[in-house]
């Protein structure tokens, strides 16, 4: 996974400021939270021992001083995701798969929306049939750092999913979010549907004319650059890394999963 315990540091960094905006982006910061509104901390943290919370947080069944010897000893051990996961969603439900930057954050903001029934971490968009959380970070394998979710179609509709990612995601940057850049950073809308699509295009063009107009909230560009791509395979990550904020972090701090909630997300935990 990591061939340096630094790269532990580059691995999510939040890329916006901790406010409350509405669903979209829009440019008008609110005094407290309203109805689907969304928020973020950006920051960074100090060196901790990473792998002894993931042993104490996750169980991983094996012991560790949180050594950097032992953290790395861990890592090369780990063993690459070779299987992609199911291509479609149980009867009744569907699949969306979004990018944008760091994945702990982006699925702690998925998991709090009333009617996503599960979510996952993973990697998707690139060529490497084996990749690890190490590979991906390294940049050589094509794959971006994902959030797939199942949801019901009944209780959320694909346009709510689209706002919880405009909500939390800088659209104006390739292949950067916040402290994070890479391609393995880069955003993007994956779609599972054409009808996915259709939804992605016309958010696109929303977004892009709030810039335009500059109604929407700052960000580092003036043009929507998330990619927009047919969903391909999809590579569920390490176990360690899913649910991760909702568990402890790196802090050993759980944050609230509860749909609904608006609390700020703290990107390490």
């Amino acid at each position: 996974m990591f061939a340096k315990l630094h790269l532990i540091e580059k691995s999510c960094h939040c890329s916006l400021v901790g406010r409350t905006y509405t669903a979209r982006g829009q440019g008008h910061f609110l005094s407290k939270p309203a109805k689907q509104t969304y928020s973020r901390k950006f920051g960074s943290s100090p060196t901790v021992s990473v792998m002894g919370f993931f042993s104490k947080i996750f169980g991983n069944g094996e012991s560790t001083t949180g050594s950097k010897e032992d953290t790395l000893a861990w890592a090369r051990r780990a063993k690459p995701t070779c299987d992609p996961a199911p291509s479609a969603a149980p009867p009744g439900q569907q699949l969306g798969t979004f990018a944008g930057g760091c994945f702990w954050g982006l699925e702690l903001a998925y998991q709090r929306v009333p009617g996503v029934i599960k979510t996952s971490v993973g990697y998707t968009g690139g060529h490497d049939p084996c990749p690890t959380y190490n590979s991906v970070c390294g940049g050589s394998t094509g794959h971006t750092e994902a959030v797939q979710v199942v949801y019901d179609p009944s209780e959320v509709n694909y346009e709510r999913l689209l706002d919880t990612f405009f909500a939390h995601v800088d659209p104006t940057t390739k292949n950067r979010q916040g402290n994070d850049v890479g391609t393995q950073y880069r955003s993007a809308i994956f779609y599972h549907t054409p009808e996915q699509k259709a939804e992605a295009e016309k958010a696109f063009e929303e977004v892009n004319e709030k810039l335009a107009n500059r109604a929407f909230r700052p960000v580092r560009g003036d043009k929507v650059v998330v990619e927009l791509k047919e969903a391909g395979l999809y590579y569920v990550a390490e176990k360690y890394h899913q649910q991760y904020l909702a568990k402890g972090g790196r802090m050993g701090r759980g944050q609230s999963a509860e749909k609904g909630c608006t609390d700020k997300i703290r990107c390490y935990g």
